[in-house]
């Protein structure tokens, strides 16, 4: 059972308590039109982990009603996904296809009861019709068919008599209703295309409102739940249901928030974009969200389960910092993976009074002790060290080799540098050195103390690898689509040289390339000839420490001896404050561990706290924007305070601004210290979010673009994208996207 009971869980408590269901049926019920990615792994987890906590059962059924953009390779996927997070929906896949015999049954049964019609209007007459959120809709004038007209038409669309879009089914409920998905919603529309499962056999096929809910009734489903923007379409969820009068027991629908992270477009047809569009190698590309990919980078099950779990389950929808994600992984790899030297950018290194050569044995596992496990690494006068662990002229706090500053090889000796080598162009090609005979690690007399240990490898005896650095694929921390490519995400590194017994070992093991990061060996491209490794993550989130151009800032003077990327503990004080962060304010780990151990932004926090009870969404831009500012500056060089920062999060709570427009306040604030209030004010930047002034925009744009629409009606729904953009483009980014997203599909209808 879950440590921590959320809302749906208490429901389905309650549920069984009063008798109301005697076994708790829930399903996982995506459509087959793409990969799956890790909104779907939050839902997944939500269904299925309901389903075990309760000893009930859980249902993966393809929601396969579209089929012109259905296929059985995203079945797989589909199923893949669901095994891989280490979950079972019993013997056999359900489809909502092979319900349709039924669904169209429970068509028929609807116009006999005169609660269903078919309506001949056009689209564009059918979305004249139906009015706006301000106005109500008009009844077409074919409602008025008589049940065996309406019988006969629908008949024959079945037969496949109609082109497509000549005729459609649709509810009778009530043009007049505030939720406009009531005012006479379609069941059935034409569609002369071939069902990767049922072939031929149908013309028409069942919208989702009306398939969705029916196949939820047929298999026994007894919680259904899904995501926030299906709250509306609960109306009309119920409708069918209590309209057909169908025999209880029978499913209920609860909604949650979906999963929203920065820097990740999680929309599967952008997602499609990028793939179909040469952005990215395909839907197991390492920098996609999708569950594919996440594996192929070397993801486990359980750093997902554990952050999905992790940001629980609420009722409003919010902003996922994605360094959460990343420390998901990076926490459950830190004392699992063995930890390994590899060199990614090699600089020779000749030791001069070393002859000969032996092998040093080393853990494996160094700092955790119950674990076992070593090998041998091999040892001679010629090695390579990483370029950047040299320094001629080092600035001050460097640790690491310097003409007068010896360091220690991880493992083995101590070196000196006696000499530089460098090219006629003066770039550095090696380096003379002398080791310590009596300074080997564990039996170290030498009495030389050093700073640092660097990772090093033996030139004879070191292998050739590839090395796939993977960044984050957007720039932008709410990307809007290509144009916001991280062109940075991906460096692929051909020469990097590993240990000889890495490659020995088991080619679907994770390591840790001390002091670089974790590594997978490529499930796809790997092989003992030409090993490649992808990065799933570093050792710590560098992301903060990068310019706004993407390029690697310096970095920062040492304050502590840390070592092969170990955590130096936290205090009490630090801990009692990450603990109340984590605890009492909800915050996530990684944030909260950012804020409990630096004393300036904690004490920036506490203080915009005491002014707003927002404690993520202050959080989020201190430990992100501020934090950043403050790498730089004293809190008392700041041009902005607390007070300010508290005024510009509650403008984003209020929906005032959105989070993109915050950005742009908060670099005002910077630079001038002007109040957010007044910045937004004299840049006219509220957010527009009232659909009466969007529509008439989105009525103009869309006339405006008759090609385009009938393009969008034809199928290429990518167009929904081009409408989307061109309203903010014409709003100077400052209408509502959801709002405009809902608006533009439900008027492209």
């Amino acid at each position: 059972m879950s440590k921590s009971k959320d809302f749906l869980r208490t429901i389905v408590e309650e549920d069984l308590k009063s008798g109301k269901y005697k076994e708790v049926v829930t399903r996982f019920p995506p459509e087959p039109n793409g990969f799956p990615h890790i909104g779907h792994a939050k839902s997944i987890v939500i269904n299925f982990g309901i389903a075990r906590d309760y000893h009930g059962h859980c249902n993966l059924r393809m929601d396969d009603t579209n089929p012109t953009t259905e296929d059985t390779k995203y079945v797989e996927a589909l199923k893949d996904a669901v095994q891989w997070l280490g979950f079972d929906w019993g013997n056999s896949v359900h489809f909502t296809s092979d319900y349709f015999p039924k669904l169209y049954d429970y068509a028929v049964e609807l116009i006999k009861m005169g609660k269903a019609y078919v309506d001949s209007l056009t689209e564009e007459e059918i979305r004249e019709y139906r009015g706006t959120v301000t106005e109500a809709g008009r009844r077409s004038k074919y409602a008025q068919r008589s049940i065996e007209e309406n019988l006969d038409l629908f008949e024959r669309m079945k037969k496949g008599e109609f082109k497509d879009g000549e005729h459609v089914l649709r509810a009778r409920i009530d043009m007049s209703a505030a939720n406009m998905k009531m005012r006479d919603p379609l069941l059935y529309r034409i569609r002369h295309a071939h069902h990767f499962r049922a072939g031929d056999e149908w013309s028409i096929y069942p919208m989702y409102d009306f398939a969705h809910c029916l196949a939820d009734y047929i298999e026994g489903v007894t919680h259904s739940i899904c995501t926030l923007e299906f709250e509306n379409n609960r109306d009309i969820y119920n409708w069918v249901l209590d309209t057909l009068g169908l025999k209880p027991p029978r499913p209920y629908q609860y909604e949650f928030a979906r999963l929203n992270i920065n820097y990740t477009v999680m929309s599967k047809r952008k997602l499609l974009e990028l793939v179909e569009g040469g952005q990215v190698s395909g839907w197991d590309d390492p920098r996609l969200p999708t569950i594919a990919g996440y594996k192929r980078r070397g993801y486990t099950p359980e750093s997902i389960l554990n952050f999905c779990d992790g940001i629980g389950i609420a009722k409003a929808n919010s902003m996922v910092d994605v360094a959460q994600l990343e420390f998901s992984i990076r926490d459950d790899l830190n004392t699992k993976v063995p930890r390994v030297l590899c060199v990614l950018d090699p600089l020779k290194v000749t030791i001069v009074n070393y002859e000969g050569s032996e092998e040093i044995e080393a853990s494996y596992y160094p700092h955790d002790v119950p674990k076992e496990g070593s090998r041998k690494i091999p040892f001679s006068k010629d090695i390579y060290i990483e370029r950047d662990d040299f320094m001629e002229n080092p600035p001050k706090g460097y640790f690491r080799l310097t003409p007068e500053q010896p360091v220690r090889l991880r493992h083995g000796y101590i070196i000196s540098c006696k000499e530089v080598i460098k090219d006629t162009n003066g770039n550095i090609v090696e380096i003379k050195a002398e080791y310590h005979p009596d300074s080997k690690s564990g039996s170290d007399t030498s009495g030389i103390k050093v700073k640092s240990a660097i990772q090093w490898v033996s030139a004879k005896e070191a292998k050739t690898v590839e090395v796939r650095l993977y960044d984050r694929l957007f720039k932008e921390e709410a990307p809007e689509g290509v144009e916001d490519i991280n062109p940075d995400s991906l460096q692929v590194i051909k020469n990097a040289l590993i240990e000889p017994a890495v490659i020995t070992e088991k080619p679907d093991e994770r390591f840790q390339f001390e002091r670089q990061g974790y590594f997978y060996a490529d499930p796809i491209n790997y092989s003992d000839e030409h090993p490649v490794f992808n990065k799933i993550v570093g050792l710590k989130d560098s992301w903060g420490k990068k310019k706004k151009t993407g390029e690697p800032v310096p970095k920062p003077q040492a304050k502590k001896v840390q070592i092969d990327g170990e955590v130096v503990a936290m205090s009490e004080e630090q801990q009692a404050l990450f603990d109340k962060y984590t605890n009492a304010l909800g915050l996530n780990s990684e944030v909260a561990n950012t804020l409990a151990r630096d004393e300036q932004l904690s004490s920036f926090y506490e203080e915009a706290l005491a002014v707003l009870n927002s404690p993520v969404g202050l959080a989020n831009i201190v430990s992100n924007d501020v934090a950043r500012e403050l790498k730089e500056k004293q809190a008392n060089e700041l041009k902005f305070n607390a007070k300010q920062i508290a005024e510009l999060v509650k403008m984003v709570d209020d929906a005032t601004i959105s989070n993109k427009i915050a950005k742009q306040v908060f670099e005002e604030m910077v630079k001038s210290g002007e109040n957010p209030t007044q910045v937004v004010k004299d840049k006219g930047l509220v957010q527009i979010s009232d659909p009466s002034i969007i529509a008439p925009i989105i009525d103009e744009i869309i006339a405006k673009n008759p090609d385009n629409v009938a393009k969008f009606k034809a199928g290429n729904t990518k167009l929904l994208g081009f409408f989307v953009g061109q309203v903010l483009k014409a709003t100077g980014g400052k209408a509502n996207p959801k709002v405009v997203n809902e608006l533009v599909a439900e008027k492209l209808k």
